[in-house]
């Protein structure tokens, strides 16, 4: 059995640096460490203020790698985000001058505001992790990273992202407004300094690489792998939804599973860690129907139901075979 302790204990490090920035927001804070080990992107959707900036910037310093912010509006152009291609006049030739997405840790700061040519040119980056500029193809670093944020309010001039790009986020979270006691604390430790500036590395960027591979090397039992897919398929079969879940959200929410189980110390993947990653790794990915609709219902409410109705695997199928 592979020693996932090193996996556990790079991921709390990282949590409680984090954390000494980020008031209250454990869970998030979580999901964004599991996207980063699994590895894929974040759809960060929620109102402005409530921190997504300081959780990226957070994030970057966490682990020492190289950070971006783009605030995508509709005059942004592919060449502002992947770089462009200048003539050098003493070398009489052209030199690669890179864009933000030659980063590790990237922010798309409202990416629905770009036009969908801007979009895509983030797409290729996110999926293929290159970029292309002036027919040549260069790798993006890694690990690579990009965190994208949507305003669920002020939405004319917009461009909504299509389905078929939203089912390449990994997760799609959203952060909420904090607590009465959190946004005391959060009065108190930003009174007399920003403590984002006190922020050092916990784990190298070049960690991050060996340990997602040691993720994948997570036990999925076969009874775990039925519980996954029966989810995704009644997500393609409730009448409440006219779009069920693609074989990518099922990939996704059984490897995000093995990143979550191997953060929490254990070798294999239990129903608790599918349970907790279904809305974060489907919902974005599902479009309700028009009657669902007209009856209040919520993609959340959907999946609630989904996971009363299909059954739960027992306990003895879960843990790794003995050999």
């Amino acid at each position: 059995m592979p020693d996932l302790s090193t996996v556990q204990a790079a991921a709390q490090s990282i949590q409680r640096n984090i954390e000494t920035v980020i008031v209250g927001k454990s869970s998030v804070v979580e999901l964004l460490i599991a996207a980063l080990l699994t590895p894929g992107h974040v759809l960060i959707e929620d109102v402005p203020g409530l921190g997504k900036t300081m959780l990226a910037k957070s994030l970057a310093r966490s682990l020492g790698c190289a950070f971006q912010r783009v605030q995508f509006t509709p005059d942004l152009l592919p060449s502002d985000i992947t770089g462009v291609s200048i003539f050098n006049q003493k070398s009489g030739e052209f030199e690669y001058r890179p864009g933000p997405l030659m980063a590790q840790i990237v922010l798309a700061d409202e990416i629905n505001r770009a036009g969908p040519r801007t979009q895509s040119a983030l797409l290729e980056a996110m999926e293929e992790r290159q970029v292309t500029v002036d027919g040549v193809t260069r790798s993006v670093p890694m690990p690579f990273l990009v965190l994208a944020t949507q305003n669920p309010i002020e939405l004319e001039g917009t461009f909504p992202l299509p389905e078929a790009q939203l089912d390449r986020f990994l997760l799609r979270v959203s952060i909420g407004y904090p607590a009465v006691e959190e946004e005391r604390e959060i009065l108190r430790r930003f009174r007399e300094v920003d403590p984002l500036d006190a922020l050092q590395p916990v784990v190298a960027g070049d960690e991050i690489l060996a340990l997602s591979k040691l993720c994948r090397s997570v036990y999925i039992s076969p009874a775990i792998e039925t519980y996954i897919l029966a989810l995704v398929r009644a997500t393609r079969e409730d009448a409440a939804l006219s779009l069920g879940a693609s074989p990518r959200g099922s990939l996704a929410l059984a490897r995000t599973a093995q990143t979550l189980a191997a953060m929490r110390g254990r070798a294999y993947v239990i129903p608790d860690d599918v349970q907790l990653l279904i809305a974060p790794a489907l919902a974005h990915r599902l479009i309700l129907s028009s009657q669902a609709r007209l009856h209040g219902k919520g993609v959340p409410d959907v999946l609630q139901s989904i996971i009363k109705q299909v059954p739960v695997p027992v306990e003895e199928s879960w843990s790794e075979p003995r050999v």
